[in-house]
């Protein structure tokens, strides 16, 4: 699947929409019980949606703070697949911070846009110069209601594939 051409495709397309988060759902069977749907934002931030479903509750029947995260994650994660070659660069997460204001009992969504100015110079300019980077995504968390739920702080390390060592 090439994921970076396939989220380009889906701003415009409710098909190439449906096809994207059919794909989401095959590869990455961790996140298939939540129901998460992405939504490609037609101004290049990236959205998910989060049901509001037995399966993403907790004792209280709210939202489970641990779906909210992965939700964050999955959204900041595809939105830099988006902007880098991922047969280029490995992304992988290095920390997840996420700080909670409000619980949720309703539908939620995650949003994050890549910011343009910080892009050059948090990404673009230590990956040309070292091969590597690190890159903070600060993704905010809304229910339908409007009320803000959390936010989400996920520290993404990128890698030139070059670069990549696993084994000692």
């Amino acid at each position: 699947m090439d994921l970076p051409h396939l989220l380009e495709r889906a701003r415009t397309s409710n098909l190439h929409r449906w096809l994207l988060n059919a794909g989401l759902r095959w590869s990455i069977p961790f996140n298939r019980p939540h129901g998460f749907r992405v939504v490609p934002l037609a101004d290049g931030g990236l959205r998910v949606d989060v049901p509001y479903k037995r399966a993403n509750r907790n004792h209280i029947r709210g939202i489970h703070a641990c779906c909210l995260a992965t939700a964050a994650e999955l959204c900041s994660g595809l939105a830099l697949i988006g902007r880098l070659d991922p047969r280029r660069y490995r992304i992988i997460m290095g920390a997840l911070q996420v700080e909670y204001h409000w619980q949720a009992k309703a539908r939620a969504h995650a949003v994050f846009q890549v910011p343009g100015d910080a892009w050059k110079a948090e990404v673009l300019e230590p990956l040309q110069r070292e091969g590597r980077a690190v890159f903070t995504a600060v993704v905010l968390l809304h229910d339908a209601r409007g009320n803000h739920l959390a936010t989400g702080r996920i520290h993404w390390q990128i890698k030139a594939w070059e670069q990549v060592r696993t084994r000692r």
